[in-house]
């Protein structure tokens, strides 16, 4: 996706860590080791600041005549221009909300109103079910129907012909992700728009997965709406939508009344987390940090974007670049693991179809046990089903734990996957 945006040599980015003060943590007398990062990675130290800064000098509710609210107005202004720039589009088309999940039943449910009984709405096999639920809620709750694209159970892809005949002149929506957060593999979500745009479906894409791992630029896909959360790229806890203006500005949602009618303050309901929105703010400023320590002018993979667009770019290519040797060397390692199964994309030459995220058994092991057994070495990582349950369910594995989950993130290390491996392996005996 966006090839032209990861650069061909990947850049060393152990130096990041030093922006991540909790990777200094020790247990049991050993470095602690990241890799649950697909349930939330570790903040950097620019979102911390950020939010001790607002909380200091600026926290308040909003529109009032004082100082620290028109401080808080100009935070929330700001983030909304951050994640404008995140994603490349226009800052109202960015609506803020606690999390992916919320801000999806949220919108699941006040566009309802522009379907009828009997019309389809197309789901896969594949997601998080924050992108599953709340569409089966209104199918159930108005007469819809819901249809659900499989996928192939070797490598973990959606089933691009299954799709293809799920996707019919009597779709509305259709609901997919960018990135499994089960397996780590990346979509096609140029074709999936493509094929819901030529029925005249909507689409909402799920980015909460791949937002950490690599460029967006909502412009280039198309989509009607793609939602992610900020804690799963180096922020706070706190949700972000975008959708298309016209779109966001058809839509009537379900609101108290002497909320503001405008778009996109009107899906905001009630007070926002303004200290979040500050440090959201952080993580974008760190990010941009990434992309303008790595920019050179003469060899700029990011010309067509300016300012903080063109550093951000830069910052998410040079990730996605960089964590695909982490990948190379985890699958490697992960091969010599006796007993080791792996779901979804396992060609170590080819990390292109994937994001850092690992699914795997070892025979004979629970899943559950094995996380204990590295996280009482200082390794975390989780174990279960991720609320990837239909998923769980089709690979056979949701009655017996799921599966281990090992996540990793640009600030982990090869010697990091060195120490999990030697770990895994003496519980594989």
């Amino acid at each position: 996706m966006f090839r032209n945006l990861v650069p061909e040599t990947a850049p060393d980015l152990t130096d990041s860590r030093e922006y991540f003060p909790s990777l200094e943590q020790v247990f049991e007398g050993k470095p602690v080791v990241f890799f649950d990062n697909p349930g939330g990675t570790q903040t950097a130290q620019q979102v911390m600041e950020a939010m001790q800064d607002y909380l200091l000098y600026a926290n308040s509710n909003t529109h009032g005549a004082f100082i620290t609210s028109q401080r808080t107005d100009m935070i929330i202004q700001e983030a909304r221009q951050a994640m404008a720039d995140f994603l490349n589009c226009a800052p109202d088309e960015i609506v803020f909300g606690p999390n992916m999940t919320t801000l999806t039943f949220a919108f699941s449910r006040a566009l309802a109103k522009r379907f009828a009984p009997g019309d389809e709405i197309v789901v896969t096999a594949l997601d998080h079910d924050a992108n599953i639920a709340p569409w089966r809620a209104i199918a159930r709750d108005n007469n819809f129907v819901i249809r659900q694209i499989d996928i192939d159970p070797q490598t973990g892809a959606l089933n691009m012909e299954d799709a293809k005949t799920k996707i019919t002149d009597k779709t509305k929506l259709v609901a997919f992700g960018y990135a499994s957060n089960a397996l780590g593999v990346i979509n096609d979500v140029e074709t999936l728009i493509q094929l819901a745009h030529s029925v005249g479906a909507l689409c909402y894409v799920d980015a909460v997965q791949f937002a950490p791992h690599g460029p967006i630029d909502v412009q280039k896909l198309d989509c009607d709406f793609l939602a992610c959360s900020a804690y799963k790229f180096f922020g706070p806890h706190v949700g972000i939508l975008f959708g298309k203006k016209a779109l966001l500005d058809d839509i009537q949602p379900y609101k108290v009344a002497p909320a503001s009618n405008e778009t996109p303050e009107k899906f905001e309901t009630g007070t926002l987390a303004h200290e979040l929105l500050a440090g959201l703010l952080g993580a974008i400023d760190y990010l941009s940090l990434v992309g303008t320590t790595l920019s050179n002018p003469s060899a700029d993979i990011a010309s067509e974007y300016s300012g903080r667009r063109r550093s951000l770019k830069i910052a998410m290519g040079a990730i996605m670049a960089y964590e695909r040797t982490l990948s190379t060397y985890m699958l490697t390692s992960l091969s010599i693991v006796r007993g080791v199964t792996i779901y979804g994309p396992q060609n170590p030459d080819d990390t292109s179809g994937r994001v850092p995220t690992f699914a795997i058994r070892i025979k004979n092991k629970s899943p559950r046990l094995l996380a204990e057994s590295l996280g009482a070495q200082g390794v975390f990582a989780w174990d279960g089903n991720y609320y990837a349950l239909d998923l769980m369910n089709r690979l056979g594995l949701e009655d017996s734990g799921g599966a281990l989950r090992l996540g990793l993130a640009h600030y982990n290390t090869t010697e990091e996957i060195n120490r999990c491996i030697t770990l895994l392996q003496g519980a594989s005996v």
